[in-house]
């Protein structure tokens, strides 16, 4: 008889093992949060006659009577004074607000004023250059003129939209024959409006 081989004994059947849990999906990263100004560092720096006019315009604003208004008002307010902020720069002043906190929250004249002077000390501030540069841009001829139908969409579509209404009370006078409209003089009417 031939020898054994040693027969391999097979081993036990792997119990089938539960797979290992994915990897949890890397949470979204969270927009960075942007501080709010801190308006206590704002140095109010206005004379007595501004502090006057303001609180006059400020009073205007007020429906209710008690001496503050709605945050959903500080940009009219700084508009009314003379200031054109955006509406995004405001709701950073505020703290970048809810819809519901900009309706319901009320601000008094005090807390105001260190947001208008943090505005007029705003080193944002777009120039006569800075406007005419920006329309440069649609100048397909380059000879000092856009389109007023361009002008029209750009107006409408980019940054802060304008209603049609509005577009409209601005363009009024400022195309030409050829519904042209020349950039620099156009530049020069909004910033004297």
């Amino acid at each position: 008889m031939a020898p054994k081989k040693d027969a391999k004994k097979p081993e036990p059947a792997k119990k089938a093992e539960p797979a290992p849990a994915p990897a949890p999906a890397p949470a979204p990263e969270a927009k960075p949060k942007v501080a709010a100004v801190d308006l206590s560092a704002v140095k109010v720096q206005f004379s007595p006659e501004q502090l006057e006019d303001y609180k006059e315009a400020f009073g205007l604003f007020d429906r209710v009577g008690d001496n503050k208004v709605a945050y959903n008002q500080i940009a009219d307010i700084m508009r009314a004074l003379g200031q054109n902020p955006t509406n995004k720069e405001v709701n950073h002043i505020l703290g970048n607000p809810s819809a519901e906190e900009l309706a319901n929250k009320r601000v008094e004249f005090e807390a105001f004023l260190p947001m208008l002077q943090y505005v007029v000390n705003s080193p944002n501030k777009g120039t006569f250059e800075d406007y005419v540069e920006g329309l440069r841009v649609f100048d397909k001829e380059g000879n000092g003129t856009v389109m007023g139908a361009e002008l029209r969409i750009v107006l409408s579509t980019l940054g802060e939209r304008m209603s049609e209404a509005e577009v409209d009370a601005l363009m009024v006078g400022q195309e030409d024959e050829n519904g042209c409209v020349n950039y620099e003089a156009f530049v020069k009417h909004i910033l004297s409006v």
